[in-house]
């Protein structure tokens, strides 16, 4: 069985990620699926009274929760079990690869945005990032 780890950010990119592992799914072997929400962590302007630290970090973890939900629907519906919906919280690439590594995955896949070359040198990629620093296979779909 090729386990799968399927780093998802709610945008239309990562839910093709999913659909792409339902087609190989259904052309090859069983899967273990594993999806990941990774956020960065909060960022304040000013001071904060700690009830409001509260609140931010309750709705980021709600907001997590929600798509980490639409994601286990986009999978079901592509004929995918999902072992585990995992989020994490920090820097995104070096998140996923460490996600990968201690769940041993066999390999990640992510959905790209489809940013030029010059705007990925510019702006940077996570894709790219997990690319450079996964030790296993990585999958980008567009």
């Amino acid at each position: 069985m090729l386990k799968l780890l399927i780093a998802i950010d709610g945008s239309e990119a990562s839910m093709h990620a999913i659909q792409a592992v339902g087609r190989l799914a259904r052309a090859s072997v069983s899967l273990d699926v594993l999806l990941l929400n990774v956020r960065d962590g909060p960022i304040y302007y000013g001071e904060l009274q700690p009830l409001s630290a509260s609140d931010i970090e309750a709705a980021q973890l709600k907001r997590q929760d929600q798509l980490l939900t639409q994601a286990e629907e986009r999978a079901k519906e592509c004929g995918l079990v999902v072992r585990a919906s995992l989020r994490s919280e920090g820097l995104p690439a070096p998140e996923i690869v460490r996600f990968a590594e201690e769940h041993q995955v066999d390999q990640i896949v992510l959905g790209t945005r489809g940013m030029s070359a010059i705007g990925s040198l510019l702006i940077g990629s996570i894709a790219q990032r997990v690319v450079h620093l996964a030790t296993v296979p990585v999958l980008l779909v567009k």
